[in-house]
């Protein structure tokens, strides 16, 4: 057994110690936020959070996990009132919608890093997350407005 804790609940997992996180997350989980696009980490949408940093679940072994915590789209706190989730509505950012948790798990973690970010700061951070729908404009304009609300409740 492997215990990790998602989203603010320790959960036990009896599988192979080496099974990506992604398939844990999905097959064993019910947990579908993070999705498969290229199974080796480069496209960015399996992408969740590992004790706070943005990390591509596909490639993430669970057996190496244990302890750790694990944040997906749906263990967001207060998702109502989020500034990411607000600007990316607010921006309109979806097109097809297939990357946009990745999307939005490593802009949340961008943030936390640096709280006023750059273009070049978005470009290079985001640069992971791929979007065949190309709103990349509107993903850096939300991450702009996510910073500004951040900063401005402070």
């Amino acid at each position: 057994m492997i215990e990790l804790t998602v989203n603010g609940i320790k959960r036990q997992v009896d599988v192979v110690p080496d099974m990506p996180l992604l398939w844990v997350l999905r097959d064993e989980l019910g947990i579908t936020s993070p999705k498969y696009g290229c199974g080796v980490a480069q496209c960015g949408a399996c992408t969740v959070q590992i004790d706070g940093a943005a990390v591509r679940s596909c490639q993430s072994h669970v057996g190496d996990l244990s302890g750790k915590s694990v944040v997906t789209l749906e263990g967001l706190g207060n998702k109502d009132q989020h500034p990411v989730l607000q600007a990316w509505i607010e921006h309109q950012v979806p097109q097809c919608g297939y990357c946009q948790t990745g999307q939005i798990m490593q802009a949340i973690s961008l943030l936390e890093l640096i709280p006023r970010p750059t273009d070049e700061q978005i470009n290079e951070v985001m640069s992971g997350n791929l979007c065949r729908c190309g709103t990349y404009p509107r993903i850096r304009a939300a991450i702009h407005a996510a910073s500004a609300k951040k900063m401005a409740e402070k």
